[in-house]
């Protein structure tokens, strides 16, 4: 692999002191990552202390570390390691001149950076970097940075937030030539009195764009005259994508079918017709923004739909796992990467377009959605008329947080009500049958990822 950081550079950039004369592949915090050359940060957190993992990474084959403490071996030492990664994503992103693409949204912000990795590496093979995992926050932001080659023509960048002033922060340091809001949700509910403040930091993103750079915003969103009011005094153009008239990238046609979606688009005056290899009404929507984005970024969009028909198999975001059951096989939706109201919605919404075979049922595994606040109640029973609708004969449904659904669904179908993740694997192993297909859907901190994993080592 090519050096990415030389001792040098990592001391200049972070103001450090560097003890031997090292080059790193690589970066990380985790020092379970490490598979050799990399630099690995040794972080302070509230409950950990990455110094302590310093002998760890050793032992898997760090080349250096960014420490704030005298230690063996080739380091950088620094006054404080997390302003240390910061600087070291600033001096990344300072760099660099590929084209930059923020993403933020309440829903479907991993699924648009993964789709626009696949769409832009089309283009540019081996010269597309993009944040891994969700990797969107005050530690994860500047690491993605960090790791993006000096040579990178493209890079796409995922950006969360749970409180007001995150984004504008984020954005500063990742200073997008594009800036994406996917969508707006009522996620964070604990955090915003109301969904305008949720839209009103999202808009925090566009206050980072470059000069010249452009705007993309959800036509059809409620709150897109807001988002607009956010971009206007920093966008060169602004792009809105939606199924609606007057959309500058809009769905002119589509086919939703249980396992992908058809499309043709009028991308700001281009017609393009392209499959999604991923099913549900929200899929439509983030391929209209990736073609949004790619057409701004100055992408192929005919590369770019290849892409998409490509896009399959998303870990925790539709990908779907063939469980051998006796006298066949079930299906299992993976849904597993966390929840709010709008994306339950959505993920209810493909499980009723999926037809099981045969006597097979309609199941879902429902978690708790956290960070709701005072709402949390009126949310969580909401979702009953959407599993009515996705023809659900049976949900498990998981943790304290959910009971009003369960109240609000025992009476209509059946409904086992189950503490935690393993409960809700036991009870989803007894009902499993051939045929069925089981939706999995939560958010993170239930743990149903574990379900899915449970039902993979049954893959047939």
């Amino acid at each position: 692999m090519s050096v990415l950081w030389t001792a040098e550079e990592i001391a200049a950039a972070t103001n450090g002191i560097a003890s031997g004369n090292f080059s790193v592949t690589g970066l990380t915090f985790d020092s379970r990552e490490i598979i050799g050359g990399e630099l690995f940060i040794a972080l302070r957190g509230e409950s950990t202390d990455g110094h302590r993992f310093i002998g760890q990474a050793t032992q898997r084959g760090a080349a250096g570390f960014l420490t704030s403490e005298l230690v063996e071996g080739a380091h950088v030492r620094v006054a404080d390691t997390t302003a240390a990664l910061e600087a070291l994503g600033r001096a990344s992103r300072s760099r660099s001149s590929a084209k930059i693409i923020g993403v933020t949204g309440s829903v479907g912000k991993t699924s648009v950076k993964e789709a626009l990795k696949l769409a832009l590496d089309r283009f540019a093979p081996d010269r597309t970097h993009a944040s891994v995992k969700s990797y969107n926050n005050h530690t994860g932001v500047p690491l993605s940075l960090a790791r993006m080659p000096a040579d990178s023509r493209f890079g796409v960048f995922e950006m969360g937030m749970n409180h007001a002033g995150e984004l504008a922060a984020l954005t500063q340091m990742v200073r997008p030539h594009v800036a994406v809001v996917t969508w707006i949700a009522s996620a964070h509910r604990e955090f915003f009195a109301t969904e305008e403040d949720i839209a009103d930091a999202k808009g925090e993103i566009f206050a980072g764009l470059e000069a010249g750079g452009t705007a993309i915003i959800p036509f059809d969103s409620v709150h897109r005259d807001r988002l607009l009011g956010h971009a206007k005094p920093h966008a060169a153009n602004i792009l809105t994508f939606g199924e609606g008239e007057g959309a500058d990238v809009r769905a002119r046609r589509f086919s939703l079918q249980p396992d992908c979606t058809t499309v043709t688009a009028d991308v700001a005056g281009e017609v393009l017709t392209y499959k999604v290899g991923m099913a549900g009404r929200h899929w439509l929507n983030n391929s209209l923004a990736v073609l949004a984005a790619v057409k701004a970024a100055g992408g192929d969009l005919g590369l770019a739909g290849l892409a998409l028909a490509g896009l399959t198999g998303l870990p925790g975001r539709g990908r779907r796992v063939r469980v051998t059951r006796e006298g066949g096989q079930a299906v299992v939706i993976d849904e597993a990467y966390n929840a709010n109201p709008a994306s339950m919605a959505a993920a209810l919404a493909v499980l009723g377009e999926v037809a099981p075979n045969g006597q097979g049922r309609r199941i879902a595994v429902l978690g708790a959605m956290k960070e709701l606040g005072s709402l949390s109640d009126e949310f969580h029973a909401g979702l009953a008329g959407a599993v009515e609708a996705a023809n659900v004969t049976h949900a498990i449904l998981v943790g304290r947080e959910i009971e009003p659904l369960a109240d609000a669904l025992r009476r209509r179908i059946k409904v086992e009500h189950v503490a935690d993740a393993d409960a809700a694997i036991q009870a989803a192993e007894r009902s499993l049958r051939a045929d069925d297909v089981l939706l999995v859907k939560g958010s993170n901190s239930v743990g149903l990822g574990r379900l899915v994993t449970h039902f993979q080592g049954a893959e047939g």
